[in-house]
């Protein structure tokens, strides 16, 4: 398995720590004027998503994680595991509520989300930064509401909740930003 010298250290590299597949978010070099220079890592578990600080001398080196990022297609969920297909190959994979517990709301049936494969199992799920989706619930706005830029409680097909302009009607398709939560526009149809 290939290694990454602690030269090479730099952030968005995939390592094994632990035998746990973590991704560098922060490298830090330091040479203090006593004693030996080292690297100050923090790294996310890319199974958990954890981070931890690491420090690692110089000449260590750590292994490389046999990570793949790869877009599929979220076809259901049958209550225990959301099912998802490799637009290439056509070979499906499943992943538990607790890998994609913070994403669920998200996902409508076939959204391309981008995946994290390691040793063949689906580790996260990535949605699209953006979506369309439809208010299937909210109070209708007041007329003459719309001058302060108030914002009302909506729920949307996927089930999500979110906060709208006033002047957004049920049956009207929306952009999300699925990292935020937040409205974004009007979709024209």
């Amino acid at each position: 398995m290939p290694t990454y010298s602690s030269s090479d250290f730099r952030s968005g590299l995939k390592v094994l720590v632990n035998d746990q597949p973590h991704t560098i978010l922060e490298s830090e070099f330091n040479k203090p004027g006593k004693g030996q220079a080292f690297n100050k890592l923090k790294l996310k578990n890319l199974k958990n998503g954890k981070v931890l600080e690491k420090t690692v001398k110089i000449g260590v080196s750590l292994e490389q994680a046999d990570v793949i990022l790869k877009d599929m297609q979220y076809l259901y969920n049958d209550g225990m595991q959301w099912h998802f297909m490799d637009i290439e190959s056509y070979e499906q994979f499943q992943v538990s509520l607790e890998v994609i517990q913070n994403i669920k709301q998200w996902l409508k049936v076939e959204t391309i989300c981008t995946v994290t494969l390691w040793n063949n199992e689906l580790i996260s799920v990535e949605p699209p930064n953006f979506i369309e989706v439809e208010v299937v619930k909210t109070d209708p706005g007041l007329r003459g509401d719309t001058a302060q830029g108030g914002v009302k409680p909506a729920q949307i097909d996927t089930g999500a909740k979110l906060t709208v302009p006033l002047f957004i009607n049920q049956g009207e398709h929306i952009k999300v930003d699925t990292r935020t939560g937040e409205y974004v526009s009007r979709v024209k149809e």
